[in-house]
């Protein structure tokens, strides 16, 4: 069973997904601009087949990367949330805060407001003792967020991502950090 759970910001309700979410979905991840650095876009199957995986990590977890929707607007935005990571790493097993939003929200902050939330409902809720995230070298803008939300990078911890081929221009990955602990100092609130 998905979980319930509603997480309510200042602008964005992160809540259980829908099936009708399942379009808008799609169209974002066929998105060339959103996909920049992902090793491809996907299709509407491929889509569905994420979709499915995201629904069942809540049905094992009760609880995931949730559906985005605008308080006063956009029904769906795009996820954030939290991730069991499902393959072999130097720091799995570990819990991912990630985010993927539509090219029409970036740049309003919704990325930093949703994963802050995230961050919260993990060390407060979950009792999680330490959250990570990760992208491709070239993803600034995922890096900034990291950074804005708290997390910090010690470069000896990056890696190649063991899903993509040697020689792939995506497979080198940095991984940031924010343990329970700094979270209980800096006393973050969504």
């Amino acid at each position: 069973m998905q979980d319930t759970s509603i997480i309510k910001t200042k602008r964005l309700i992160l809540r259980p997904w829908q099936e009708k979410d399942l379009v808008s979905f799609a169209a974002m991840n066929a998105d060339p601009r959103v996909m920049e650095h992902f090793p491809s876009v996907k299709t509407f199957e491929e889509s569905r087949q994420e979709y499915q995986r995201i629904i069942d990590h809540f049905t094992k977890h009760s609880w995931g990367s949730w559906a985005v929707s605008l308080i006063d607007g956009a029904e769906f935005i795009g996820f954030i949330g939290l991730r069991a990571i499902d393959f072999l790493a130097p720091f799995t097993p570990a819990v991912e805060v990630g985010w993927r939003l539509a090219f029409d929200y970036w740049g309003k902050g919704y990325a930093t407001e949703g994963a802050l939330a995230s961050l919260q409902y993990g060390f407060e809720k979950l009792d999680l003792k330490e959250i990570i995230s990760f992208t491709a070298t070239s993803n600034s803008r995922s890096t900034t967020v990291m950074e804005k939300i708290g997390m910090h990078h010690n470069p000896a911890d990056d890696f190649d991502h063991s899903l993509l081929a040697e020689g792939h221009r995506l497979r080198r990955h940095v991984l940031y950090r924010f343990d329970q602990a700094e979270w209980k100092t800096k006393v973050h609130h969504a």
